[in-house]
């Protein structure tokens, strides 16, 4: 076989010989460069190129046009051709044809009927169209890496857990539009976690207040965007989330914060029953369910009903909760205990036999343990033991 050179080598592997160091471009060429890549940008995210028709965004419509306009020109072309690893360059002419050889954005604007404020009359930069449109750029905000990440990750694995679990639940942004320090979001299927909050200022232009925030992505980027443009962009994503954040008031409490929403209550039954195996295990044997109603009317026959064992029976322990799925942390609760369930079967008033399942030998201070773990988000790591009756870490085996 014919010795190889190194080049043909690296081609035969696939490896790219680093390239010399490159001369700095001009500005012109770096304004070229900049303006392709918002495009890519934009390819990036919605999956397509963008259109110029009338109802389009302005931002796309100026995309569109711009990248007509770079397709046309032979010197952009070449300067962006290494770049362009979507073939944006190919097919010239796809776009609606606007000559606009040379024109800045503010000339494309106008171009295409968007009327452009005199910036030297200070009378106009209030209350115009085009501001109100530049101001939407704020919403796709450019990302970039967070060197910090390895702070916030914990944040994200721990609140997956409790969504997975109950603990935390979503809900549409649009019913609660407020944004504070340490709020959670889901923003196009994204974790959001509003690191900080800067200083309130009045926005003259939308009238209203606002603050600079810093937002992190699960993906491990980060923005630097205004709390109008985060909420505008939650807005208008129809799976825009809110996800419940516990810390924003006692999860299990008998107060609760101005905004958070009552759930029910999680209660803790003992039986009265005579059954013998009832009776020998009376103060470890409990009944665990989640309720919205009102407990008292929810045990009132108890003695008629066989899923209280046909007796009546005492509250022994309740937690007020807030901001939950009742349901998910009702079997959340049972999951926990499930190795320690009662298996016990009993007749109805009518002589149909039924298992109840919402009966488990687990002395009170187990449930009282495992309700902190819910509430501090810890109850995923930890396992019910049935022989030492109590909770264990997960990777700690039973001796």
């Amino acid at each position: 076989m014919a010795d190889l050179s190194n080049q043909d080598i690296l081609d035969a592997l696939g490896v790219e010989a680093e390239s010399k160091k490159k001369a700095a471009r001009k500005p012109r060429e770096e304004r070229i460069i900049a303006g392709f890549e918002e495009i890519q940008r934009f390819v990036e995210q919605n999956d397509r190129l963008p259109a110029s028709g009338e109802g389009r965004d302005i931002f796309e419509r100026i995309y569109a046009t711009r990248l007509d306009q770079i397709r046309h020109q032979q010197e952009c072309r070449d300067i962006l051709v290494e770049l362009d690893h979507q073939g944006l360059l190919e097919g010239a002419g796809e776009l609606e044809e606007i000559s606009a050889e040379g024109l800045s954005d503010e000339q494309l604007l106008s171009q295409l009927g968007v009327p452009v404020p005199d910036e030297s009359d200070v009378t106009t930069l209030r209350h115009v169209k085009p501001r109100a449109e530049i101001r939407a750029a704020e919403e796709v905000a450019n990302r970039t890496r967070c060197d910090d990440f390895s702070k916030f990750k914990p944040i994200f694995e721990s609140v997956q857990k409790e969504l997975e679990s109950g603990v935390r639940e979503t809900r549409p942004f649009k019913d609660d539009a407020t944004v504070r320090k340490g709020n959670l979001f889901i923003l196009s299927g994204q974790k959001v976690y509003v690191a900080e909050v800067g200083e309130e200022f009045y926005s003259e232009a939308q009238n209203r207040k606002d603050a600079r925030i810093r937002a992190i992505y699960d993906n491990g980027t980060e923005s630097d965007l205004l709390m109008t443009s985060l909420q505008r962009a939650l807005q208008k994503d129809e799976h825009g989330r809110r996800i419940s954040d516990p810390s924003a008031g006692p999860l299990f409490s008998g107060e609760a914060a101005e905004d958070d929403l009552a759930s029910g209550k999680i209660y803790v039954l003992r039986s009265k029953s005579d059954h013998p195996v009832v009776k020998e295990n009376r103060e470890v044997l409990h009944k665990i369910g989640v309720t919205g109603g009102s407990i008292e009317k929810r045990i009132a026959n108890a003695a008629h009903d066989a899923t209280f064992l046909l007796a009546d029976v005492e509250v022994v322990a309740t937690y007020e909760l807030f901001n939950i799925n009742r349901t998910k942390l009702e079997n959340l609760i049972h999951k926990i205990f499930d190795a320690a369930r009662l298996e016990i079967e009993i007749k109805d008033r009518f002589g149909h036999p039924v298992v109840p399942r919402e009966w488990f030998l687990v002395p009170l201070f187990a449930i009282d343990e495992a309700v902190e773990k819910i509430k501090d988000g810890t109850i995923g790591d930890y396992r019910y033991d049935v022989e030492r009756a109590a909770l264990r870490p997960r990777e700690e085996r039973s001796k």
